[in-house]
């Protein structure tokens, strides 16, 4: 049987990997803290519960979603989009309620690239989330690595991109707050490369599914307030937000024109979310007072693990955004070794490598685990210093 050689070339899932290795030292019958999968472990609030259940009761005969998502949907989220960054969307053509974000994200790049299309190159950056460079290789494209610089907060070094490169992008991926470093992009820092894009007719891509999570500071911005929508879209995600990650609901919005042409591939695609988990998000997205709660959570969570990881020499070296925080191995050691020692004691942490090359030297710590497990954890990194 003949395969597409890039699934061989990519190998597996990199958090697959992570989750493998979880359940063969769990089979052995360990006992193990999850600080490595960035999958939020809050209970989904109970009237988000209720919103589905009763959204199951109403619809005695389920049919296919609309493709372009409930209208009642993308008016909730425009409402909450308009109360969180005070931008106005027209929720008829700007908004776009997607299968989480994910899937929006993998499958920007076949709207894009094509034989005809003029542009034939994506630019992600790195150390990064895998999948908009994985959604890029697969629709053919060359893909640029922007590197998150240190020295300015792990903002994207935007100058790395030269004229000619500029003149074969399509899209420009940009993610903030920032999986792994938790670095959140200033407002002023979107606003120039929402313009410096526009000018070369490049699509600048926002990936925000932590918005909502921040450990200190204020609120992150959004690309979306950059005050034209031209050649700029915005994705978000119930996942994190509203700890829903088996609802798969978030969405996109932006640019009229490119959330058009993404409802002409949907229905291909048939990954719009269900009815009942579209009207769950709408009271997801009705309610704040879910997500302060949860937000003060990850706070707690980081004020009890902080000082046992420096204790036990791992930096703190990121941003305040997301749920993670992003260390430095101690001496710029080998996070992979780093990692797997880690495992073998019973916690789990991913190495900056799962996000390319230039994470290397760092591993990535999700503050998912409850609180009892990370005070477990904060006991076993003191002990480390010992």
């Amino acid at each position: 049987m003949l395969l597409n050689p890039l699934l061989e070339e990519l190998g597996t899932y990199p958090f697959q990997r992570l989750t493998d290795a979880r359940r063969r030292i769990e089979a052995q019958g360990a006992s193990l803290v999850d600080l490595g999968v960035g999958e939020p472990r809050e209970p989904v609030p109970e009237l988000i519960r209720n919103a589905l259940i009763a959204a199951v009761e109403g619809e005695p005969v389920c049919p296919y979603p609309l493709s372009a998502g409930l209208p009642e949907l993308r008016e909730a989220i425009a409402g909450w989009v308009q109360r969180r960054f005070g931008v106005y969307l027209d929720p008829g053509v700007e908004v776009l309620p997607t299968l989480g974000s994910k899937e929006a994200i993998y499958h920007l790049a076949p709207v894009l690239i094509g034989a005809r299309s003029g542009r034939d190159a994506i630019a992600v950056t790195t150390p990064g989330y895998p999948v908009p460079e994985r959604g890029a290789r697969f629709a053919g494209a060359d893909v640029v690595e922007v590197p998150l610089d240190p020295g300015s907060g792990w903002l994207p070094a935007i100058e790395t991109i030269d004229e000619a490169t500029w003149r074969r992008l399509a899209v420009l991926w940009v993610n903030t707050p920032n999986n792994p470093t938790g670095a959140v992009a200033p407002a002023a820092f979107l606003d120039e490369l929402a313009e410096r894009c526009r000018r070369h007719g490049v699509v600048l891509a926002s990936d925000e599914a932590y918005s909502e999570i921040w450990l200190e500071g204020d609120a992150p911005p959004s690309a979306l307030q950059s005050g034209d929508p031209t050649n700029v879209l915005a994705f978000h995600s119930l996942s994190k937000r509203s700890s829903m990650p088996g609802y798969r609901s978030g969405f996109v919005a932006g640019d009229p024109l490119l959330i058009a042409a993404m409802k002409q591939m949907r229905p291909n695609l048939g990954v719009t979310p269900q009815t009942f988990v579209q009207r769950a998000s709408i009271a997801a997205w009705g309610d704040e007072r879910h997500v302060d709660e949860a937000r003060e959570r990850y706070r707690a969570k980081r004020d009890v693990l902080v000082p046992a990881l420096v204790s036990a020499g791992l930096e703190p070296a990121g941003g305040p955004g997301g749920f993670f925080l992003w260390c430095r191995v101690p001496g710029g050691g080998d996070a992979e070794a780093l990692a797997e020692r880690l495992l073998e004691r019973g916690v789990v942490v991913a190495p900056g490598t799962f996000f390319g090359k230039a994470g290397a030297g760092h591993v990535r710590i999700a503050l998912v685990p409850d609180l009892g497990d990370i005070r477990r954890a904060a006991l076993f990194f003191d002990s480390l210093a010992a």
